[in-house]
């Protein structure tokens, strides 16, 4: 997390909030510099929002440092911006279609294995031979 310069700490929402709740004159005597270190350590707590937050470390071999990661789930309570709508559109208008294929193509097969253990013959001598392959 970055620091906030120090002339704007104050006017930072998350630090409003806590001298908000703490006593005036207890809330007076922090410097700016207190106030970005206090930023810090708290950070904005945005991330207990999340039903699935997985953070850790890994060691890179052979290398003194380590790799951290981040992996946050959960709603999006953000409104979508018209470029996200229509992704959004497009995908469930393709979604949509596909399923509707599907099951097409799945109700076909049912009615002409249906026609043909009844024993059913559109056109004589001729067969695609599913239900010959499924006998």
């Amino acid at each position: 997390m970055t620091v906030k310069p120090i002339h704007t700490i104050r006017k930072d929402p998350d630090i409003m909030s806590l001298l908000s709740r703490l006593p005036q004159e207890t809330a007076l005597t922090l410097t700016d510099t207190q106030l970005s270190h206090l930023k810090v350590t708290i950070g904005s707590g945005q991330y207990r929002k999340h039903k699935i937050d997985l953070r850790g470390t890994i060691p890179v071999p052979f290398y003194p440092s380590r790799i951290y990661f981040v992996l946050l789930m959960g709603r999006n309570v953000r409104s979508l911006s018209r470029q996200e709508k229509s992704i959004a559109i497009t995908s469930m208008f393709l979604l949509t279609m596909i399923f509707l294929l599907f099951s097409c193509a799945l109700g076909l097969v049912i009615v002409y294995l249906a026609k043909s253990a009844l024993g059913i013959n559109l056109f004589e001598d001729f067969s695609l031979g599913l239900w010959d392959w499924i006998k």
